[in-house]
This record gives C-alpha cells, structure tokens and sequence, in this order.
C-alpha cells in the first residue's frame, strides 16, 4: 500500500532529476542554506563590509547565484531593490528581491512539469499519464497503489488532475 504523500515522492523523483530549483516549488520561503548561500555571494560583492552593493554589481551577483537576468530584468530589479534611489542595494532588500525571483523560477518549473506531465496537452495529468511519469522514474506500483495516488492527488474527485491540484500537492509538503 502507498503512503501519505506517496504521489508527491513520485512526482519530487522526477523535479529533482531535471531541475535545480524543485525545493524552492515546494516552499514559499528560502531555506537557512538558500540564505546562507545568497548572503554569501552578496558579500563577495560588498567589498567594503558596509552592508550594500552598488545596482551595477547586482547582474554579477545574480550570474553568482546561477541566475541569469536580462538588462531589461535588472533594471526593474534595481528600481524595485533601490527603493530609496541611492544606487545601492543592502542585504535585506536583495534577499527579498531574491526571494521574489526564485519564487518566480519555481512556479516557472511547475509549469514546466506540469506541461511535460501532460502528455496530450488536454490540461490534465490522467491515470495513464501518472503511470507514465512513474515508470519513467522506475517506480514499479500496482494499480491498485496508482489509484490510490490519484485519489490522493485528484483533489476534484474527477480522475485527473488540473494544474491547480498538481500545484497544491507539489506544495503540500
């Protein structure tokens, strides 16, 4: 018999082996580590030890932390970091504007994953498709254990799962 969240394992085997940001779609806020790995970067760029960057530094910081913002991007970063337009940004202003875009990456995955669940493109993840997606991941289930992840998942009691539903029990955990 499958467990509790037994569908969000399933689903987790299959993010994590085609995506570096799968924590981040299961929570609303970053992890000590995330911010401990932010608040480095940063510092590599706060030579001073003041507590700030200047807005040009803020695309080296970001290609720091494996993002990669346009021109266009880091200008609306920066006018919405330097709120108070003294062309620097301090640590909790960038953590927050961090948040945002990581947040923003994350539910980008989800639709990702979503999309490539659904096979047939109907909006939909079908019994047949979540069998797909497990085999794919070498998961060996019965049918029985199938539908009972379905039912577990399928919030609507349709057979299926919306993105909707798919959202909430990626971030039930």
């Amino acid at each position: 018999m499958v467990g509790k969240g037994a569908f969000l394992v399933g689903i987790l085997l299959l993010l994590t082996q085609t995506t570096t940001v799968a924590e981040l779609a299961m929570t609303d806020q970053l992890t000590e580590v995330q911010v401990a790995e932010i608040r480095e970067a940063f510092s590599l760029f706060d030579t001073d030890g003041k507590g700030c960057i200047t807005t040009a530094d803020l695309g080296t910081v970001m290609a720091s932390l494996g993002q990669n913002p346009t021109a266009a991007e880091i200008r609306d970063m920066v006018k919405e970091a330097d709120a108070d337009g003294n062309g620097t940004i301090d640590f909790p202003q960038f953590l927050s504007m961090m948040a945002r875009t990581l947040e923003t990456d994350a539910h980008e995955e989800l639709k990702e994953a979503f999309a490539v669940f659904d096979k047939n493109g109907d909006g939909f993840i079908s019994m047949v498709e979540l069998r797909h997606i497990l085999m794919n991941t070498g998961e060996k289930l019965t049918d029985e254990e199938m539908e009972e992840m379905m039912r577990e998942a399928d919030l609507g009691g349709d057979g299926k799962l919306n993105y909707e539903e798919f959202v909430k029990v990626m971030n039930a955990q």
